[in-house]
């Protein structure tokens, strides 16, 4: 099957039907493009991403079966649950977005390489300034120690990318958005492909089809008017 290559000079482009996304690699739909917040917002709404790496074209994703978490189903085990009655950290959000996703583009040690290139930063900086794009930060001595940061669309958010440079940061800063979001009014989390670290916080997979219906439902309602208030 032959891919869609996407016109940068036309943001607002359709993307092409979602069945037309590949088994191999899965959930590959398209190619090109641009990173404007319209192109974005308006991937998101349709349950496609961008991920690339460095040199290689702007790619467009919606795999098969998609990982999310209903807020609700958050699963904290008990050793987690004793680390967040301690409270090591300082929970912040949207205080340091551009600190989160540098620390988010570093190399990982089981790769060495990075997906977020610095055209993905500029993005979603900008979409951090037109409200659509959001941080939770672990402080710990003024030291931002951990954090992830993902794009809030309705009662949804969509989950990017995630760091920690102390033990359990990441996962404690999760635990504090998924609550965050359940008391703003948000049903859905977009974990986006399968992951053990999050399929043990309670991440489940469903079928594109089904998370396509959940988006049409959830995308278009309204969270707490206070939500990312600050």
């Amino acid at each position: 099957m032959q891919l869609t290559l996407l016109d940068p000079d036309r943001p607002d482009q359709p993307f092409p039907p979602l069945h037309k996304a590949l088994n191999d690699p899965n959930g590959l739909l398209a190619f090109g493009g641009c990173l404007s917040p319209q192109r974005i917002i308006n991937a998101y709404r349709q349950g496609i991403f961008p991920w690339y790496n460095p040199g290689e074209p702007i790619l467009w994703w919606s795999p098969d079966p998609r990982l999310v978490l209903f807020p609700d189903n958050l699963k904290v085990s008990r050793s987690l649950n004793k680390t967040l009655r301690k409270q090591p950290f300082e929970i912040r959000y949207d205080r340091a977005f551009s600190q989160v996703m540098t620390a988010c583009a570093a190399p990982r040690r089981e790769d060495g390489g990075t997906w977020i290139t610095e055209e993905m930063r500029l993005a979603y900086r900008n979409l951090h300034r037109l409200g659509f794009a959001h941080s939770f930060e672990a402080w710990q001595e003024g030291e931002l120690v951990g954090g992830l940061y993902g794009i809030a669309i309705g009662q949804v958010f969509f989950g990017e990318s995630m760091f920690h440079s102390k033990t359990d940061a990441s996962k404690v800063v999760f635990v504090h958005l998924v609550r965050q979001l359940t008391a703003w009014g948000y049903k859905l989390i977009d974990c986006q492909v399968r992951s053990e670290h999050l399929l043990s916080l309670g991440a489940e997979d469903i079928s594109r089809e089904d998370f396509q219906i959940l988006l049409e439902q959830l995308c278009c309602l309204s969270p707490d008017p206070q939500a990312w208030q600050r």
